[in-house]
């Protein structure tokens, strides 16, 4: 595709990483959960220990009923110890998400997205065109205007950068800032063909507090299962 300007390195973001507490509030609430259900169990065996205590010798509890209250009791204890797994569990991927977000910070991430950080008048868009395609490009500034539009001739790709240089359509350079694109596409056959966008940047704070975590990216917030791939730096890649 011909773009209006060669790509750039992507801008590096400040931020700061957040403590969480979203597992202390979802201890928290199985904590209250499990203490209701085990009150819960203690009523039971109480009430089924005094039953047997003060029944009569003469005419003793029903041995059907009595089975039907043993079952009772048995699925009582499995739901407790069912929950506590399952508590368990959620904690553990808690944790192993938030541990997978933190190796994101300081690294270039691609992901889903149409926004991107113009800087030093220029902004950059990995575009997909699952089949070659006449693209119509709209670029609009963070108030929504429409500022620059274009068209071009792509063939398929998966990760095809358009670069923009901040100008519209008039020749104005637009400032430094985020701008969103959106992009259409049509065949040979003048059918549509579905284009999407992802956008490239240093992952710079994660927010811990959310769930599942979500990453900062450019002052846009994203989670990980938006993350299509991590890009080498040229510090890591030593050029």
């Amino acid at each position: 595709m011909t773009t209006t300007n060669s790509a750039t390195a992507p801008a590096v973001v400040s931020g700061t990483t957040q403590t969480s507490s979203s597992s202390s509030s979802s201890s928290s609430l199985g904590s209250s959960t499990g203490a209701t259900l085990a009150g819960n169990f203690q009523t039971f065996l109480t009430l089924l220990t005094t039953q047997l205590q003060n029944q009569n010798p003469l005419d003793p509890l029903d041995t059907n009923q009595f089975t039907q209250q043993l079952v009772q009791f048995a699925g009582v204890e499995q739901q407790l110890k069912t929950n506590d797994s399952l508590s368990q569990l959620v904690t553990l991927q808690q944790t192993t998400q938030a541990t997978q977000a933190l190796d994101f910070v300081g690294k270039t991430a691609v992901v889903d997205g149409t926004t991107a950080t113009m800087k030093s008048s220029s902004a950059t868009w990995h575009l997909n065109v699952p089949s070659s395609a006449t693209v119509n490009i709209s670029i609009a500034n963070s108030s929504g205007q429409t500022v620059f539009t274009g068209q071009y001739s792509a063939g398929a790709g998966s990760d095809i950068p358009f670069t923009w240089n901040g100008q519209g359509n008039d020749g104005t350079q637009w400032p430094d800032g985020k701008y969103t694109i959106s992009a259409t596409g049509k065949d040979a056959s003048n059918n549509n063909v579905g284009i999407s966008a992802q956008v490239q940047g240093t992952v710079s704070s994660v927010d811990l507090t959310q769930s599942p975590p979500l990453l900062t990216i450019d002052g846009q917030s994203y989670t990980l299962n938006q993350v299509k791939s991590v890009v080498a730096t040229s510090s890591s890649s030593g050029s």
